[in-house]
C-alpha cells in the first residue's frame, strides 16, 4: 500500500492559482510532517524566479531548462525557516499536457538532489524506523489532474510508488507546540596545526560534538519525564471541535549530562591549540507535532532536531554574512565578538504552526518581509513578526 498525504485545503487553492499563470511549467516544494501512520502537507511554495529570468524565457518544448541547482538552493534556504517537526516533504510540478510525459523524470531527479543537499547540512542522523519516502506531485495545468507518487530517498534505485493525496480543512489548526530555551556554552579549540583556522569547518566539528550531547539529553515535558511510547496528550484535556487555530503549548526543559557514567572509559587527548571559538547564549527552540495521537518520542525527536538545527543554521548564516562583508581571506584573528542572528517566528494563516527566520540587529522588518515573499511566497505584516529571544553573542 502506498502512503497517504493529508493536505491543508489552502495548499489546493495555492496550487490551483499557480496553474492558471500562463507558463509552460512551475516547480516548487511541499512542506509538512511525516509520521509512521500518515503524512501531512501544510504548505506548498513555488520556486522563486531568478532575477534574470524573463516571463517568456522558458522553452515550452522541454523541461531540460529546469535549474536543479537553483531549486536545491531554495530548498536549503526554506529548510532553515522551518521549526522542528517540519521538513521539505517533496517537490511539485505544474506543467502543460505536452510536458507531462517528461515531468515524472524531472521530479524524480529533483527529489534526490534536494534530499542530498539537505542531508549534507544536517548534524543529526535519521532514525532507523524513520519514513524516507518523499512526494512527487504532478499537476496538469489544463485538466487539473493530480498525480502523487513517492520515492524512497534512501534507495537511489527506488521506483515510483502511487500515493493518495487528500485535502482536509483546518488540518494544522490545533497542532501541538513544544517550546524550550536552551542555554548554550560551547568551547571549540582551534588546533595550532591547522594553519589558517578554517573557522567554519572547526565550528561544524564542535557543533557535531555538542549535537551528540543534545541527543543524549533528558527532556522534561511540563516538568515530567515521559515514556517514549506514551501518547503526548495522555492525561491532558483535548481541544475538540475548534477549527480556529489554537496551539497547545508544552513547556520543555532540557537536562544535559554533566559527565559520562563510570561505565564509559574516557581517554584524554592533549592537543596544542592557538585559539578557540566560544558560542554562548540562550536559544529559543520550538517544534510542532500533529494532533493524531502523537507519541512522546516523535515530539522529543522534533525538538532535538530544532535545537541542533537552529544553532548550526545561525552559524552558517553568520559565516555567509562575514564572507559577503569581509571577504573569504581574513588574516587577522584577534579577539572578536560576533552576534549570531536572533530567531523570529511568523504565523501561518489558518494554522497553529509558525514559521521561523533569523535577523541580524541591523536588519529591518521590511527586509524580513521581502525574504518571506521571496522564499515562502507569503506576505507578512510587520506586527506579526515575533522576535523569539534576546540578542545573543
Amino acid at each position: 500500500m502506498g502512503r497517504t498525504y493529508f493536505v491543508e485545503e489552502a495548499v489546493g487553492q495555492y496550487l490551483s492559482d499557480l496553474s492558471t499563470k500562463l507558463k509552460p511549467y512551475v516547480t516548487g516544494l511541499l512542506i509538512g510532517q511525516c509520521s509512521s501512520q500518515r503524512d501531512y502537507v501544510i504548505r506548498a511554495v513555488r520556486t522563486p524566479p531568478k532575477e534574470e529570468q524573463k516571463e517568456d524565457s522558458i522553452s515550452p518544448s522541454k523541461l531540460a531548462s529546469i535549474d536543479e541547482e537553483w531549486i536545491t538552493t531554495h530548498a536549503s534556504q526554506v529548510s532553515r525557516m522551518l521549526p522542528g517537526g517540519l521538513l521539505v516533504l517533496g517537490v511539485f510540478i505544474i506543467a502543460t499536457p505536452e510536458l507531462s510525459k517528461d515531468s515524472q523524470n524531472a521530479l524524480r531527479k529533483l527529489i534526490f538532489s534536494v534530499e542530498k543537499s539537505l542531508t549534507k547540512r544536517r548534524l543529526w542522523k535519521p532514525a532507523e524506523e524513520e519514513v524516507s519516502d518523499r512526494a512527487a506531485l504532478q499537476i496538469c495545468s489544463a485538466t487539473k489532474k493530480v498525480v502523487c507518487r513517492t520515492y524512497d530517498v534512501q534507495d537511489p534505485k527506488s521506483s515510483a510508488k502511487p500515493a493518495d493525496w487528500k485535502y482536509q480543512c483546518a488540518l494544522s489548526a490545533s497542532w501541538l507546540a513544544l517550546d524550550c530555551t536552551v542555554n548554550v556554552n560551547i568551547h571549540i579549540p582551534l588546533l595550532a596545526t591547522s594553519p589558517n583556522h578554517d573557522l567554519e569547518k572547526n565550528t561544524k566539528t564542535g557543533l557535531n560534538r555538542w549535537s551528540k550531547q543534545i541527543e543524549d539529553s533528558v527532556f522534561l515535558i511540563n516538568g515530567q519525564v515521559k515514556d517514549d511510547d506514551t501518547e503526548l496528550l495522555e492525561g491532558q484535556k483535548k481541544l475538540r471541535g475548534n477549527t480556529q487555530s489554537s496551539t497547545q503549548f508544552s513547556d520543555v526543559k532540557v537536562l544535559t549530562q554533566l559527565s559520562q557514567g563510570s561505565s564509559h572509559r574516557s581517554t584524554a587527548t592533549v592537543q596544542v591549540c592557538s585559539a578557540s571559538i566560544n558560542l554562548k547564549g540562550a536559544v529559543k527552540c520550538r517544534a510542532y507535532i500533529h494532533n493524531n495521537k502523537p507519541k512522546v518520542k516523535e515530539a522529543i525527536q522534533a525538538l532535538k532536531r530544532d535545537i541542533i538545527n537552529t544553532l548550526s543554521d545561525r552559524c552558517e548564516i553568520l559565516f555567509e554574512d562575514l564572507i559577503i562583508n569581509e571577504g573569504p581571506h581574513r588574516k587577522n584573528f584577534e579577539r572578536e565578538y560576533h552576534v549570531l542572528p536572533q530567531r523570529l517566528f511568523v504565523p501561518v494563516a489558518g494554522s497553529s504552526v509558525m514559521l521561523s527566520d533569523y535577523k541580524f540587529g541591523d536588519e529591518t522588518a521590511g527586509e524580513i518581509q521581502e525574504r518571506f515573499v521571496e522564499m515562502l511566497d507569503q506576505s507578512v505584516q510587520a506586527e506579526d513578526i515575533h522576535i523569539g529571544e534576546e540578542i545573543n553573542t
